[in-house]
């Protein structure tokens, strides 16, 4: 495949034009862009395929074959490539003009600290991304999930789409699901734990009954399979407290496994065994029902034998 990187002049505007499924049943790629674009030969699409100028649910791509549901909506930018976001630990899931979805790697952080000013973040590698397609762009900080959590992490692309989404986190966002793989088997298949929150000077938090300390905390959670002497488990957060579901993990007395600062024993796949799979929320803008989810880890399945 072509560089689009080498492919993007600054001359012409862009134009880029959008499509719908318009018939009752899905269809392929190749398929609905010729339906869509009846004008256009078969080598003019093939070639808005190659040269990475077709985007479907916010992505780049070149498959030709790929599933189009019907009133799903297709990009092509008749004037050049798309920019592609190519990053072993940050990977795209999903964009439009407003905001970006995001798969962030284990290990990289969410934001720069003090501390870690050297560091590549996901903020400053979706931050030269953006812009690579315009000097003028910018990215806003919506949320943010801890170095060592994997997974789907939203980010705006306008102070009006973060202010809509922090303004109205709890009415926005209708669900946010993580898998953990955590020690020992537990014999509740479901439940909810609540509890306070605080923190010490060390930075470790920690469940408080102190009257007044602290600030409230929810997780359900709700196990998916058993296995090896370990329990895979889903945890969906009433409240966004930092560390909430590594601290309420150690409370029923099962860490998640490789989490050695919240009581954990073992560390099998050498990471905190944490994932942000499933991120539903009206879109800021358009308030449109936004549902992602990711696979869980392989690794997490092997832990428990699966």
């Amino acid at each position: 495949m072509a560089n689009p990187r080498l492919r993007r002049p600054n001359t012409a505007p862009d134009r880029i034009f959008r499509r719908s499924n318009r018939s009752d049943s899905q269809l392929g790629l190749m398929a609905m862009l010729a339906e869509a674009f009846p004008e256009a030969k078969r080598s003019d699409i093939k070639s808005w395929l190659k040269h990475c100028q077709v985007r479907l649910h916010g992505r780049v791509t070149s498959q030709y074959d790929a599933p189009v549901e019907p009133g799903e909506e297709v990009e092509v930018n008749m004037t050049r490539s798309f920019p592609v976001l190519n990053h072993p630990r940050v990977r795209l899931v999903y964009e439009d003009d407003d905001i970006i979805v995001i798969n962030k790697g284990y290990g990289v952080l969410s934001v720069g600290t003090g501390s870690s000013k050297k560091e590549t973040t996901a903020y400053e590698v979706l931050k030269k991304y953006v812009k690579e397609q315009n000097p003028a762009n910018k990215i806003f900080v919506v949320h943010r999930l801890d170095r060592a959590t994997s997974g789907l992490m939203m980010f705006a692309k306008s102070v009006e789409a973060q202010e809509a989404m922090q303004h109205n986190w709890n009415n926005m966002v209708l669900a946010r699901d993580y898998v953990a793989v955590v020690e020992g088997t537990m014999e509740e298949d479901s439940g909810v734990i609540r509890s306070n929150l605080d923190e010490t000077s060390q930075f470790e938090v920690y469940s408080t009954h102190v009257a007044g300390a602290g600030r409230q905390a929810v997780t359900r959670y709700k196990v998916l399979a058993r296995g090896q002497g370990r329990t895979l488990v889903q945890f969906t957060l009433d409240t966004g407290r930092k560390n909430q579901i590594r601290v309420h993990a150690r409370d029923l007395g099962h860490p998640i496994i490789g989490d050695r600062k919240y009581g954990a024993k073992s560390s099998p796949i050498a990471r905190i065994a944490l994932h942000a799979r499933t991120l539903r929320f009206a879109h800021p803008i358009t308030r449109k029902d936004m549902n992602f989810q990711l696979p869980i880890p392989a690794r997490f399945m092997a832990a428990i034998g699966k």
